[in-house]
């Protein structure tokens, strides 16, 4: 076989933590002592020796809080070698964080690093427009996150100006937790606007930081609960 038809298709040396191979594959650097949390059934390969607990207690503890009826779909990796994860092609983000917080939507959560701290948080200041609660899952410290979209992703820095940033809520993957967040319900052409089921209002972020927005309105799977 000629292997120089597909050498296009290997892995790069390890450059980071976590890093992208192509537009819809995570790979991370396993290492002892640096565990990972995963989205359950997204290993798709791995290399050296990785092992995975399913439902691990941390998580047990916290998907009382996910109030969905469902545990939290987490699973602990742990061991040394290269781990590679996807979710059904979907594009793969990879954020580093340096004493920064996220608040991610659960679908669009692929993994994160064992230490950082996280839980399950109530998004505030919509829930009279919505009708429902939203909830989220807030990360936060110094480590990796990596993020799914399904397509290519749009990041908008909301600190350029003094305008707000208006997001249909059914495309919104995740946003900085210092950002100031707020509903805006549309009562003219609503039928123009989004094309979800959360076409009559909108969230708007102002402050300092971003927000990552994906060019598809999934909202079959968002981590909700009747307020």
């Amino acid at each position: 076989m000629d292997q120089q038809m597909i050498s296009g298709f290997a892995p790069a040396p390890v450059a980071a933590r976590m890093e992208n191979h192509g537009a819809s594959m995570l790979k991370v650097a396993m290492q002892s002592g640096q565990d990972l949390f995963a989205r359950t059934g997204s290993m798709v390969a791995y290399e050296g020796f990785v092992q995975y607990e399913p439902n691990p207690p941390a998580v047990r503890q916290m998907a009382s809080q996910w109030l969905t009826g469902e545990g939290a779909p987490l699973m602990r990796c742990s061991g040394d070698g290269l781990l590679y994860l996807a979710d059904y092609g979907a594009n793969v983000v990879c954020i580093n964080l340096n004493g920064d917080a996220l608040s991610v939507n659960g679908t669009n959560l692929l993994a994160f690093d064992a230490h950082l701290r996280w839980g399950v948080e109530r998004v505030k200041g919509i829930a009279k427009f919505a009708g429902q609660g939203l909830f989220n899952v807030g990360v936060s410290g110094t480590g990796w996150v990596a993020l799914t979209s399904r397509g290519t992703p749009i990041v908008v820095d909301c600190g350029r100006g003094e305008d707000e940033t208006y997001v249909d809520p059914d495309a919104l993957v995740a946003w900085s937790s210092g950002l100031k967040v707020k509903g805006k319900r549309s009562f003219k052409a609503s039928s123009l606007i989004g094309r979800g089921s959360g076409e009559a209002y909108q969230l708007g972020f102002s402050g300092q930081g971003f927000v990552v927005v994906q060019p598809s309105e999934d909202s079959t799977d968002r981590l909700r609960a009747r307020g």
